[in-house]
């Protein structure tokens, strides 16, 4: 149809009719607003419409809307615009229009200007200012500012001009508190908190920023109305520092946002005796998570579905490939690829609305008898793929996994906390070559689960332990090579028994020192490892696996953990020499 200047829509009341936009009332609680052709230009309506234009910016919006969404919350409904008007009105409406909530607006526009034009061009060269932001002298139209300021505009009404306002003015048309913590609050996201340090004695006295009071003031407000925020550890600093501070935060607000959209989908009950595997649901999904358990009968009709899959050579080729030399099991990739498919399938089946996954699995003792190998190395393969999977149903493991998946932008994996180190290997291979004790060494084990990626050499085998009682033709398909040395964080997020949070976390590193064992397994090394293991990990129950992580990621993690609500004291660290723990005896002394 025509260019539509002017909608006329009667089977729905008028509310108002802006520069390009018309809104109609949709009951009491929403409005469908329609965005025209006519065209505003400096506040002004154009005679001549341009055809198509309200499409064009009903796409633009509804591009950005769903690509931010789950970021910044939004006003639309969803309801087809179509559906609430009469027939023959469908054609005003139809891809110019959404059906929105009715909200009560803020009358502020927030404009993040990076060049000097416009009516901020106009104030500058009036009063040297933007929006009442002191700039430098000697600027020219349209040229890049030293950095981007904030100019706020307040709303004008149709056929009036939106008026340039300074922040102190913001505050004064909308509160301070909805300027500030009132803005954290209706925000659905992960939030930061900082302050501004006064830069000179030259504005002191007509444009200080009060950082130490607003930055009180704030913490306060947040308390009082229960938001959530990351404030670093000093809070107050030039823009570059709070550019700094907002960087350190980036990883924090991956985990946040991330722990907000998994699904966690468990498959199998814990193992027999595994009693530290099991998993209070409460606090998964007061920590925003959803989890999705199953049988392991789903699974294995699942598994049995794909027996025919077109795609299993595909997958066993890229398995070889992976594998290299180290593929001493060649025959059983088929099978491994016909389980990879199932999960992948089985994820893209089931994660709804969510859009991360982590699986906890239990891999024996059926597991083995039944599918015929063990999937050891398939979890391996989605681990490296940013799909955490954990052994024995650890549903807290996974967790962790993804914790740590998401902070480091990098693979995991999950290990047990296995055995001490010989004596005669730290004395050869260790002692006199780091600055560690034979008690700040330890293993880390899993008989799998890591990826190829974090391996100095892998090889395809049996499962050795599973071995030993069971025919060994089932239980190949574990993945075996020492981790690769470097530094690691090691960490856990637990719910206790009557669903109370505690974590640890303790930065280390692998040695480049040869195991000499079988598995997935590490030489590990954390500085008073064996004071951290007694009064940690042990004082504090916790269970037999860690997750780690590749590198240094113990400041953001630990930040985590107090932003998802650990209660400070119940986040245990490797404590330096000289500090006692709390349960630590001041008059034992410990192995050295």
């Amino acid at each position: 149809m025509a260019e539509i200047v002017k909608t006329s829509i009667k089977s729905l009341p008028l509310v108002y009719r802006g520069k390009v936009r018309d809104s109609y009332a949709v009951g009491e609680d929403k409005l469908l607003i329609v965005a025209s052709d006519r065209i505003s230009a400096f506040d002004v309506i154009l005679d001549d419409p341009i055809p198509n234009k309200g499409k064009i910016l009903t796409g633009l919006t509804d591009f950005w809307f769903k690509e931010l969404d789950g970021i910044v919350p939004n006003h639309l409904t969803g309801i087809d615009p179509e559906s609430v008007v009469a027939p023959e009105e469908r054609d005003q409406v139809k891809g110019r229009a959404v059906v929105a909530k009715r909200l009560k607006p803020i009358l502020v526009e927030c404009v993040a200007r990076g060049y000097l034009a416009g009516s901020g061009w106009k104030e500058y060269q009036q009063n040297g200012t933007v929006c009442g932001v002191k700039l430098p002298a000697g600027l020219k139209q349209s040229e890049k500012l030293p950095e981007p300021i904030f100019t706020p505009a307040a709303k004008a009404e149709a056929g009036h001009h939106d008026e340039n306002v300074s922040y102190e003015q913001v505050v004064e048309l909308v509160g301070p508190e909805i300027a500030e913590t009132l803005l954290a609050k209706h925000f659905d996201g992960p939030k930061m908190f900082c302050a501004a340090a006064e830069e000179n004695t030259g504005v002191l006295s007509s444009s200080r920023g009060d950082a130490y009071c607003g930055m009180l003031n704030a913490s306060y407000n947040l308390k009082l109305r229960g938001v959530k925020a990351y404030i670093p550890e000093y809070p107050v600093g030039t823009a570059a520092e709070c550019a700094d501070m907002i960087h350190d935060f980036l990883p924090i607000a991956r985990a946040v946002y991330g722990l907000n959209h998994l699904k966690i989908i468990s498959f199998g009950p814990r193992p027999l005796n595994f009693l530290a595997c099991n998993a209070p649901i409460q606090q998964l999904y007061n920590l925003g998570v959803e989890i999705e358990e199953n049988s392991e009968l789903d699974l294995f009709e699942a598994f049995h579905k794909h027996e025919n899959d077109p795609r299993i050579p595909e997958v066993a080729a890229d398995m070889a490939a992976e594998l290299g030399d180290g593929n001493k099991k060649p025959d059983i990739l088929p099978k491994l690829a016909q389980y990879e498919l199932t999960l992948l399938d089985w994820i893209e089946e089931h994660k709804g609305y969510r859009e991360f996954v982590a699986i906890a699995g239990k891999c024996w003792p059926a597991f083995q008898t039944q599918f015929g190998f063990v999937p050891c190395y398939v979890n391996s393969r989605l681990t490296g793929r940013g799909i955490p999977v954990s052994c024995e149903v650890d549903i807290y493991g996974a967790l962790s996994e993804f914790i740590g998946t998401v902070v480091s932008e990098d693979a995991v994996t999950l290990l047990d906390i296995n055995n001490t180190v010989p004596a005669d290997l730290y004395e050869k291979e260790i002692a006199g070559k780091f600055p560690y004790r034979l008690t700040d060494t330890f293993m880390g084990f899993h008989c799998g689960n890591t990826t190829t990626k974090k391996l100095a050499f892998c090889e395809m085998k049996y499962q050795l332990i599973m071995a030993r009682s069971l025919p060994e033709e089932v239980t190949q398909g574990t993945l075996e090579g020492d981790i690769l040395p470097g530094d690691v964080t090691f960490f856990r997020l637990q719910s206790t028994s009557d669903a109370k949070l505690n974590a640890y976390v303790a930065e280390g590193e692998v040695l480049p020192a040869a195991t000499h064992s079988f598995g997935s397994i590490g030489i590990f090394a954390i500085p008073e490892m064996a004071r951290f293991y007694r009064h940690v990990l042990v004082e504090h129950h916790f269970p037999h696996h860690g997750a780690v992580a590749f590198g240094h990621y113990g400041k953001a993690i630990y930040e985590v953990f107090k932003y998802l609500g650990v209660d400070a004291g119940e986040i245990g660290y490797n404590q330096p020499k000289g500090i006692r723990y709390p349960t630590e005896n001041p008059f034992a002394a410990s192995r050295r």
